[in-house]
């Protein structure tokens, strides 16, 4: 299996239902501005309009024919190879920052932990289709009862967001496993703050990576 090429432009945000990644997102995006140069925000799954249809079968709450946790993974697969090939390389080929509302961090999360897909699968995967690895991912951590409490106010869940309290925390689990293991490239951000807070402690970690980048 291939290792995984680092990306320092590429930067990540990973984070369960409710934990505020769109608050977060814009905050991130401004500062990436006003450290200059081009700045790509897209997301997962989705980001082009091949991915974006990937993403309405994948996210469509009727279940009369949802797809089993193999199909789920290879769509989220499909979806992120076309996002990666069309978006996310020519992006840092031509010097701008990527930043990404969740990556392929999210399948290891969501179908390795929430579905139990098997994990080397999912590396396999990873490996042959998508080939980077994020020079920083900010996981915006929050327990899974006060996350579905903040998205009860949404519109009709879609097919995820509909799971059982089970599924979210396996996910969660496998989200701070996933930022333990890897530490030099994961800052954990404690998203039960007010949402002002949050993005100011990811701005902050975002700065102290870039720095450290600047230093290199």
């Amino acid at each position: 299996m291939n290792a995984l090429d680092i990306a320092p432009r590429l930067i990540t945000l990973e984070g369960g239902e409710g934990a505020g990644k769109s608050t977060v997102l814009s905050a991130l995006a401004q500062a990436l501005r006003g450290h200059g140069g081009e700045v790509v925000a897209t997301r997962e799954p989705g980001g082009t309009p091949l991915a974006e249809r990937i993403r309405e079968l994948l996210l469509h709450p009727d279940n009369s024919d949802a797809p089993g946790a193999d199909t789920e993974l290879l769509l989220m697969f499909a979806s992120r190879a076309q996002h990666v090939a069309t978006v996310v390389r020519p992006a840092l080929a031509r010097g701008a920052w990527v930043l990404s509302d969740r990556f392929t961090d999210a399948s290891h999360a969501y179908q390795g932990g929430g579905r139990g897909v098997d994990r080397t699968t999912i590396a396999m995967l990873e490996s042959r289709f998508v080939g980077l690895q994020p020079g920083l991912t900010l996981l915006l951590d929050v327990p899974v009862a006060v996350g579905r409490a903040r998205a009860q106010g949404r519109a009709t869940p879609d097919r995820i967001e509909a799971e059982a309290d089970g599924f979210f925390e396996r996910v969660r689990s496998a989200y701070r496993d996933l930022a333990a293991a890897q530490p030099q490239r994961f800052r954990v951000i404690d998203a039960t703050q007010p949402a002002e807070r949050v993005a100011a402690d990811a701005v902050a970690a975002l700065g102290d990576y870039l720095q450290g980048l600047a230093q290199a």
